[in-house]
């Protein structure tokens, strides 16, 4: 089972949402702010999505600029970045839909489209 992770108060999470709904994809929903990501499942996702981690950050949240996460990440080990998304889920960008073989992190139709069409 796919698993939905968001933010129900993000609009681009509602989005995503309403997406995986009209097009009949089953998912498990989990609510990101209530349910952290653990640091064994963000491994795991980041292992297997293939980007870069800097990628997992939500670098629009207020949080992320509150901790000047623009200028400590780079210096930062990936450890380290990996201690820190599991640390607050709203750190963590999202949504992200986590499959038994991939990993998308944000909604962009179009790449969405291209992995759900072969599941």
């Amino acid at each position: 089972m796919i698993k939905f992770i968001c933010y129900p108060k993000c609009t681009t999470c509602q989005r995503a949402k309403k997406w995986l709904d009209d097009n009949k994809i089953e998912y498990e929903l989990r609510d990101i702010k209530l349910d952290n990501p653990l640091l064994d499942e963000l491994k795991k996702w980041y292992n297997k999505s293939g980007l870069p981690l800097k990628k997992f950050f939500n670098t629009s949240g207020l949080l992320y600029k509150s901790l000047d996460l623009k200028n400590k990440l780079p210096l930062a080990t990936e450890d380290e970045m990996l201690k820190l998304l599991s640390s607050d889920g709203m750190l963590v960008k999202r949504p992200l839909l986590v499959g038994e073989d991939f990993v998308l992190v944000g909604f962009k139709e179009d790449e969405w489209k291209k992995v759900l069409q072969n599941k």
